[in-house]
């Protein structure tokens, strides 16, 4: 079994690192980072850099896909290398994943039409632009395209995933050995439970807000059939 983890510039780092500290104890699984060209890609905060083995052209059919979101994904919405590289890997995976704005790159390359969806909170209105069904639950499962939330999300989702792929055992043993028992010091992790002052304050200067946006979210024009 192969798990390719999609990096691009600028993505989100805990995106891409939660899945993969929950996901790559799967048995008999090996996990390759994947890119549009190999060598090291660097995070939103331009402070952490992983290295992508692979290009997207070296890694052709593997069975889980996961696909993280971050301020990157923007430029990634009309990068037809990666978009035809989704489209193209999806005809043979086994599970097609995202987290956070990553469902918005599995959207537009037009694998979650007429499917249930999530991502961040912030970007969840724009699933719908693509035919998509928005949900603000945590992690969706819709056929094989499970997609996540914001962020710490992935972790859910990565342990979700295991729990599917190697057994309720294995993913109990995941999350006993990370220790993934969390008890946030503050009730906000969400719009509902947040000060609304805050909430308006993230909407007003997020990429996603139509007021500060630097370039257009566009749809696809036409989709593939799954």
């Amino acid at each position: 079994m192969q798990i390719a983890i999609v990096l691009f510039d600028d993505f989100t780092a805990l995106d891409a690192v939660g899945p993969y500290q929950m996901l790559s104890p799967t048995p008999g699984a090996s996990t390759v980072f994947v890119a549009e060209r190999p060598g090291p890609v660097t995070d939103d905060r331009r402070s952490l850099t992983l290295v992508a083995e692979k290009s997207f052209s070296e890694v052709t059919s593997p069975d889980i896909v996961v696909v993280p979101g971050g301020p990157g994904q923007l430029a990634q919405m009309e990068n037809e290398t990666l978009l035809g590289w989704l489209r193209a890997v999806d005809a043979t995976t086994t599970w097609t994943t995202s987290v956070c704005t990553g469902s918005l790159l599995l959207a537009a390359a037009g694998l979650l039409t007429g499917r249930r969806a999530t991502s961040h909170w912030l970007a969840l209105e724009w699933l719908g632009r693509f035919g998509v069904e928005p949900t603000g639950e945590r992690v969706v499962t819709d056929g094989k395209y499970v997609t996540a939330a914001g962020v710490s999300s992935g972790i859910d989702m990565g342990l979700t995933l295991i729990g599917r792929v190697a057994g309720d055992r294995t993913a109990q043993a995941v999350q006993l050995l990370t220790e993934y028992d969390p008890e946030p010091p503050y009730d906000a992790g969400s719009p509902e439970k947040a000060p609304a002052d805050l909430v308006r304050e993230m909407r007003a200067s997020s990429r996603f807000n139509p007021d500060t946006q630097v370039a257009p979210l566009a749809p696809v024009t036409s989709a593939p059939s799954n």
